[in-house]
């Protein structure tokens, strides 16, 4: 890749510089390089603990959600298809991609109901999440929610497709044909337009799938075989989860977005780590005071190799890295802004990924920074007064 590949326009260029990285302790990091995708632009980044770009992937279409490496270095991205008819679903995709390191597309598979997730499987095949309607019969039996707010009427749910290179759909499974609607109870404040709002898709090393099911305030574990749901947990403990992930020593990994807490205490959220055996949480990570950490909606964790955390605050585009004894020896901020007609402008990241040196992705690669030149797009002519104006109203 040469300077000017990760260009996203020829106004103003400058450098990468230690103001996005606002604290950095070396020798207490598990030190890589950490992905990810803004989701209001089209780049993927890879970049340095001292957030300088090393390399970049421009897919030309906004993220479904966000992109991975796979071993050797391929990106696997989900593109948000904007005519998809559940783009109002949140994480919307339509179209996996696999591309090279160079940008070169190798594969691709098209679902216009895909969202939020996709996993690459140690088969070769994908398992990927979308969106159906729910079947009208089942929807009296769904108890909870918010009375009227089904979507024009109907419901939605979640299902899980096993697809292989070629495209063909060799296993499938629907929610409301292995949920139970007498367990599975939407929250007092939840939309009935979706029943689960699935949000992730972890293939177990046996098979199974661990997902979260996002309305229903659960981590839940599909056995692979059967369909069945063989171990769900999080009611009463969880607020609207994302992103879980099962560690070596067998425990769950799970970012607790922490919105409408049932307490009277204000939201905030936590990494959490439990033990599905016996429901017991070993280790949390909160703010201090807990309401200083808190990302509403999208977000994640990851278990580095050294036994730290990198956890994405991906409301607000920050990423950082914790120790076993919760203490933060990095930090980035996002500076990649992109304008939502609804919300201004937003640095949103749905995941973040750390991958060491000899990671498989990324081991051999030429990493050196200087060989991408990044440039930052002006706005649009009278976007920022607007931005100054609003920002003087709320006293800045």
């Amino acid at each position: 890749m040469d300077k000017g590949d990760c260009e996203m326009s020829d106004k103003i260029t400058r450098r990468p510089c230690s103001p996005w990285v606002p604290y950095y302790a070396p020798e207490k990091c598990y030190n890589g390089y950490t992905l990810f995708t803004p989701m209001m632009g089209s780049v993927t980044w890879l970049m340095d603990m001292e957030g300088r770009p090393v390399h970049c992937w421009d897919m030309s279409a906004p993220p479904g959600g966000y992109g991975k490496l796979l071993p050797g270095g391929n990106l696997l991205y989900a593109a948000k298809d904007i005519n998809s008819p559940v783009a109002w679903g949140g994480a919307s995709g339509g179209n996996i991609m696999e591309v090279d390191w160079d940008g070169n597309r190798l594969w691709e598979y098209g679902d216009a109901y895909q969202h939020h997730d996709f996993c690459r499987m140690e088969n070769g095949n994908t398992m990927i999440l979308g969106l159906y309607r729910l079947p009208v019969e089942i929807l009296p039996k769904i108890r909870g929610g918010m009375p009227g707010t089904e979507r024009d009427g109907l419901m939605w749910s979640d299902y899980f497709k096993e697809v292989t290179p070629g495209g063909e759909v060799v296993w499938e499974w629907y929610a409301h044909e292995h949920l139970d609607p007498e367990i599975d109870v939407l929250g007092p404040m939840t939309p009935r337009a979706e029943w689960t709002h699935a949000n992730s898709c972890f293939v177990m090393p046996n098979g199974d799938i661990l997902t979260t099911l996002h309305h229903l305030d659960t981590i839940d574990i599909i056995d692979k075989e059967t369909g069945d749901i063989k171990w769900r947990w999080g009611a009463g403990e969880l607020s609207l989860p994302h992103d879980p992930t099962l560690l070596e020593n067998g425990n769950i990994l799970v970012f607790d977005n922490g919105s409408r807490r049932q307490a009277r205490q204000p939201d905030y959220s936590r990494v959490v780590e439990v033990n599905p055996e016996s429901g017991e949480i070993v280790w949390q990570y909160l703010g201090e005071p807990p309401h200083s950490f808190f990302s509403y909606f999208i977000s994640g964790a990851q278990r580095l190799p050294n036994g730290n955390t990198l956890i994405c605050e991906g409301a607000w585009g920050r990423f950082f890295e914790v120790t076993v004894d919760r203490e933060v020896v990095w930090e980035y901020i996002n500076p990649f802004y992109g304008w939502r007609s609804e919300g201004g402008w937003t640095n949103q990241v749905f995941r973040a990924y750390r991958y060491g040196p000899d990671d498989a992705a990324i081991k051999g690669k030429n990493l050196n920074p200087d060989r991408v030149e990044l440039t930052l797009k002006e706005r649009p002519q009278g976007e920022e007064q607007a931005v100054l104006e609003r920002m003087g109203r709320l006293g800045y």
